[in-house]
């Protein structure tokens, strides 16, 4: 027994993390038959795939509700559990919310080793702790693929909502992390992955979207506080709002199907600057050497259709956009007038934010990708 291999947890699934989870396509096609549903005070559902729900629950107050869990994407167990908690938290912050408590989602195999259990649940309520949310409670099942998240429910000042809806021709589009999650825990699971590549993935991956959200909270309350003589001045909506007018988390369906359904449910068009984009270092070298996830896959069949692409677009730089992101960034459209003070107060907390893009008039294709 004392010369037994550890098991490696992304050799028990199929595939891993945001990678796992169904295709957007049967998604879509599974939701919009659903019957509507009719409740004053459900303030955001399901319609506009947004990344949580908000319901009412008195005057200048509601709740934000979300659920996440995945497979491992990566084999140390304390890890992996503090991966599905940062992830699970994002989408309550990409809502412009506070999360404030959590439901844990376990599956594990009868036979499993308990002390990996453990290391996955104490690496979860390490995220929880870090964000200031409260673990009351969870429920578990056997399965023999290991499964993990929360269900996460924050507070929210209603007039601070930040859906998808909301973006306006043009804005400018902030961008919080780097891409190439979903290729390089491909590479993981093959065990071809350099060192660096996974330290700089985990890195990412375990990086609570906390500061940004609160950056950009910062943000809204700063124009809300302008002198009238300043507030004037400036466009009715951004002198409510800060001029953040959307704002969503992209994860597993790629940045391009995230920035697909803001651009629907804003009725705008969106231009992505291939050369701008933040890639994670060894995620290019990834796709070359073939590391490409199902779920990537699965985003690009759903959602090419809707993007054109400028000559001299890479076919790298093409497949990334569609790379399932775990634990990924926040896309923020924000007026451009506003946008450098945003990303310039995003870099000095510590957030790497760059512009990626911005907002147009819709047309077709609804996106279009910039060399």
């Amino acid at each position: 027994m004392a010369d037994s291999k550890p098991v490696r947890l992304t050799e028990t699934v199929k595939s891993g993390g945001c990678a796992s989870k169904l295709s957007p396509a049967v998604l879509d096609a599974v939701l919009s038959k659903l019957p509507k549903q009719s409740d004053p005070n459900v303030l955001v559902g399901f319609d506009h795939a947004d990344d949580a729900g908000v319901y009412q629950i008195g005057p200048g107050m509601a709740l934000v509700q979300t659920v996440d869990f995945f497979t491992p994407m990566v084999d140390d167990p304390y890890t992996f559990g503090q991966i599905a908690a940062t992830n699970a938290l994002s989408d309550v912050y990409a809502m412009g919310g506070r999360p404030i408590t959590a439901l844990a989602h376990v599956c594990f195999p009868a036979k499993g080793d308990i002390a990996v259990l453990e290391q996955i649940l104490a690496g979860g309520l390490s995220k929880m702790m870090e964000a200031g949310c409260t673990v009351i409670g969870g429920h578990s099942v056997r399965d023999e693929e290991t499964k993990f998240g929360y269900s996460v429910t924050g507070l929210i000042d209603p007039s601070r909502i930040l859906a998808n809806a909301g973006a306006q021709a043009g804005d400018r589009l902030l961008f919080t992390k780097s891409l190439g999650t979903g290729v390089i825990s491909t590479a993981i699971k093959k065990g071809a992955a350099r060192h660096e590549w996974i330290d700089a993935a985990v890195r990412s991956m375990t990086t609570l979207n906390k500061t940004a959200a609160e950056v950009v909270a910062d943000h809204q309350k700063r124009a809300v506080a302008l002198p009238p003589d300043r507030s004037s001045a400036l466009p009715e909506a951004t002198a409510t709002n800060g001029g953040v007018h959307s704002m969503t988390d992209v994860t597993g369906f790629g940045l391009i199907a995230h920035a697909r359904e803001m651009a629907l449910a804003s009725s705008v068009s969106l231009r992505i600057f291939a050369g701008q984009l933040p890639l994670l270092e060894g995620a290019l070298d990834c796709i070359r050497a073939g590391h490409i996830p199902g779920g990537l896959i699965a985003n690009r069949e759903f959602a090419e259709c809707i993007v054109g692409y400028d000559e001299g677009v890479s076919e790298e730089i093409k497949t990334i956009l569609f790379d399932p992101q775990t634990a990924g960034g926040l896309l923020i459209s924000v007026v451009s007038g506003e946008a450098a003070e945003l990303s310039s107060a995003l870099v000095k907390a510590g957030v790497p934010a760059v512009e990626i893009g911005e907002v147009a008039a819709q047309t077709k294709p609804l996106i279009q990708v910039k060399k």
